[in-house]
């Protein structure tokens, strides 16, 4: 069977499910406890009645007694008679019991809808390496099959099979440091939400061990069921977590380019009003200088005069006669000195006037050294950042909070297949390699579903124990039984 029409039978099947109008029933949950909160996203774990069964990454409403309002969330895990659901909303858990109604039919459809879109549209996949998986779950044997299946470790699907998980978790952590270090994104999933966390605690740690930064290359798109693993804290890791942490700082930083674009605002007018006075007081002190040059030079000729009116009787005859041929005797020399005073005595009274000016405008030009260094210091910041307009821009555009370009920066993600093949994120995002542990337990079709988000490479591992029968329980799988 062809891959396309592969899909096309699980997700037909799948939505059979759907379309039988079978509904769970309301559960009643009672002592409701808060886990963790990471970001927008909680984590409560309640009781529920015996001998139900919930699978996980179900979605679920959580309705509290009385008019509260519903809230959503998806169950992590269901062992015994405690459900650990992650909810957007927190819950008052002091209100008394709530209902649990859990929507298996939704679960089913959307996993539906998306292997259906990957058989309508495969060319907005990545089916290529998918491909390579279609002999294993093809429900339909044949020689080619099992052909394909014997010769599967190949450059594009590379099986990691051993009894020992220690064993087969070393190889994956030795296959992840490569992959990382070769900047390819992973993609991994496992069965269960505790078995995510516990393999991704130990890739974290051989990371860790590798000098890796092992924080910012993994994400865990859920919420981790588990504290820690393998001596690594969880919580760290999680998408919500990182996202907000990262936002925060965002917004910590927004604030203070806000805060700097402000003061920039307070200090331009100031250093500008400062500036037009500096410049005032620079053209009055020019024309003090002018004035004082030219009383200055005023005061010279009187100078000459004096010694002129000093030794006018010891001048020889004929200086004499020429000077009073042009008008120069003992009287006029009076008259010009006079005359000189009385132009420096209206030099000085404009000097005064300047200086009283100067003395006026030069508070109002200084500026202090620190305000001076620190509008520098501003300017260069905001010439950095593109200029006033562009840092507007910034100020002004609203926060969005884009998971998708989030997400796309991790290198590793880690979550369940479920909630892989039935969040709308993940129709959106790409990967170069898909790590699959515990195999042969994923259902075959949330498998193919993941493994259509790969460009390159699929690994997958299990246990060799698992592996026997594998390939009938995978052919079964939505094909011959009713999801349940």
């Amino acid at each position: 069977m062809k891959l396309p029409d592969l899909l096309h039978a699980f997700a037909t099947r799948l939505a059979r499910y759907n379309e039988s109008d079978a509904r769970d029933d309301p559960v009643e949950s009672d002592n409701i406890r808060n886990m963790r909160t990471a970001g927008a996203l909680h984590l409560y774990a309640m009781d529920v009645p015996a001998g139900m069964t919930l699978l996980e990454d179900t979605p679920v409403t959580i309705v509290p007694p009385g008019d509260l309002e519903p809230t959503g969330g998806h169950v992590l895990q269901h062992r015994e008679h405690t459900v650990i659901v992650q909810t957007v909303d927190a819950l008052e858990t002091s209100v008394g019991d709530h209902a649990l109604v859990v929507d298996t039919p939704a679960f089913f459809n959307l996993a539906a809808t998306r292997l259906a879109d990957m058989a309508a549209r495969p060319e907005s996949y990545a089916l290529g390496p998918a491909d390579r998986l279609a002999p294993w779950l093809d429900p339909e044997p044949g020689e080619g099959n099992e052909a394909a299946r014997a010769g599967a470790s190949t450059a594009v699907l590379t099986t990691v099979w051993n009894e020992d998980r220690a064993v087969r978790w070393t190889r994956l952590g030795e296959l992840t440091v490569a992959l990382l270090r070769h900047n390819k994104r992973v993609l991994l999933v496992a069965p269960t939400h505790d078995g995510v966390d516990r393999l991704l605690g130990f890739l974290a740690r051989t990371l860790r061990n590798a000098a890796l930064p092992f924080q910012s290359l993994l994400s865990r798109y859920e919420m981790s069921v588990l504290g820690e693993a393998d001596g690594v804290p969880l919580d760290d890791l999680g998408f919500e977590w990182q996202m907000d942490r990262f936002f925060a700082k965002s917004r910590s930083h927004k604030n203070a380019l806000q805060q700097q674009y402000n003061r920039f605002r307070e200090l331009t007018p100031i250093l500008a009003h400062k500036g037009q006075k500096q410049r005032d007081l620079d053209e009055v002190k020019l024309l003090e200088w002018r004035l004082l040059a030219q009383v200055s030079e005023l005061q010279g000729k009187i100078a000459d005069l004096d010694n002129v009116r000093a030794a006018y009787q010891q001048l020889p005859i004929w200086k004499r006669l020429g000077m009073q041929a042009m008008g120069k005797n003992e009287a006029t020399l009076e008259e010009y000195r006079q005359i000189h005073e009385g132009h420096i005595r209206e030099l000085m009274k404009e000097v005064e006037t300047a200086q009283a000016r100067i003395c006026a405008l030069a508070p109002e030009a200084a500026v202090p050294k620190d305000m001076r260094l620190e509008y520098e210091a501003l300017k260069d910041e905001i010439t950095q950042l593109g200029g006033t307009k562009k840092v507007r821009a910034l100020l002004a555009a609203g926060e969005a909070t884009n998971r998708q370009a989030f997400i796309q920066n991790k290198r590793l993600v880690a979550a369940t297949p479920g909630r892989v093949v039935t969040d709308p994120l993940f129709q959106r995002i790409r990967f170069d390699v898909l790590i699959a542990d515990d195999a042969p337990r994923i259902p075959a079709p949330f498998l193919l579903g993941v493994a259509g988000l790969i460009r390159e490479q699929i690994i997958i591992a299990g246990d060799t124990r698992d592996l026997r029968g594998t390939t009938k329980r995978w052919r079964q799988d939505c094909l011959e039984t009713e999801p349940a």
